[in-house]
């Protein structure tokens, strides 16, 4: 059995996101979980978390925002997800995260997936 203490902020730096983006369970210090993916985003006004809008086929998605307000685009409608609320996302449901170009603040987001290996779908609304 194994434990480990992380700081998100200095673990796993994804280059290749349009914000900030770190993971907790995939990264490169050998933390890797079979079934379960999460990352923290740190998402300046303007920035969208994920690289498109998507849509997973069999992975759950929960989005915790620690801090700001969250917007997620659905195609019915976007939803604004105040801090301390979480946005949960069941498979085959396009989304796509982001914080508004209208917003001041920073939002801060810890998003957990499983399983871990489904790495979404391109959606075109």
């Amino acid at each position: 059995m194994d434990y480990q203490v992380v700081d998100p902020e200095t673990h796993g730096r994804l280059s290749d996101r349009p914000c900030r983006t770190h993971s907790i369970t995939g990264a490169d210090d050998g933390i890797t979980f079979d079934q379960l993916g999460a990352r923290l985003y740190v998402a300046e006004p303007g920035e969208q978390l994920p690289l498109q809008y998507h849509y997973h086929e069999t992975q759950e998605e929960a989005f915790y925002v620690l801090s700001g307000t969250l917007n997620v685009e659905t195609p019915e409608r976007t939803y604004d997800v105040e801090a301390e609320n979480a946005f949960l996302v069941e498979p085959g449901n396009p989304h796509r995260a982001f914080n508004s170009d209208e917003s001041t603040d920073t939002v801060r987001v810890l998003a957990m997936g499983a399983p871990t290996n489904d790495g979404g779908q391109p959606y075109d609304p």
